[in-house]
């Protein structure tokens, strides 16, 4: 039997400020935090079936609200097409750990607070690979951003594009929990 229950009719009542408060200190707008909140709320609705009572019911709607905050950076950085990075590599999903790369800071931001969170991003990212295992911290760090190619890295630490793939897998699974823990 789950621990904690949904009870989306309180939700407003009980979650909305709090979720506000959330909200617009990471994109600093009243109408995008309010924006987010409504789709936070929305999402929540809509995939109430995949929640397992592991959780409170805030922390999964705070969880579905960094998302939202980090597609909202998405989609504004994409718009200009800026700090988009675009990383090959095998997955049987295709999807694993890519959101991490899309959000790369990027240098020429014309937003006020962009510099701002990228810096608080890059500080974040930094710190959470300095607790990843030596090896996996180095393979994300020649790959993801000093884009060093497949074959180099294999031929520098005598290791097969398998084993690097395993470990670029494992490092961007604890990058994300890392950033989800300490950053958001």
């Amino acid at each position: 039997m789950s621990e904690h229950q949904l009870q989306p009719e309180k939700w407003v009542d009980l979650y909305a400020d709090y979720l506000f408060n959330y909200a617009i200190v990471r994109v600093n707008d009243a109408e995008t935090a309010k924006d987010l909140v409504q789709e936070t709320f929305f999402s929540g609705l809509k995939s109430a079936k995949n929640f397992k009572g592991d959780a409170a019911e805030r922390t999964w709607l705070i969880a579905i609200l960094k998302r939202k905050v980090i597609d909202h950076y998405r989609k504004r950085n994409s718009k200009k097409g800026r700090a988009e990075v675009h990383i090959n590599y095998n997955s049987e999903d295709g999807a694993d750990g890519d959101w991490l790369e899309e959000q790369v800071a990027d240098p020429f931001s014309s937003y006020e607070n962009d510099t701002i969170e990228n810096e608080e991003l890059g500080l974040a990212i930094q710190s959470c690979i300095s607790k990843l295992p030596k090896k996996q911290a180095l393979v994300f760090t020649m790959k993801t951003i000093k884009g060093i190619s497949t074959e180099d890295i294999c031929n520098e630490l005598n290791i097969n594009p398998s084993n690097l793939w395993v470990m670029i897998h494992r490092s961007r699974t604890a990058l994300m929990g890392c950033l989800n823990k300490n950053w958001f």
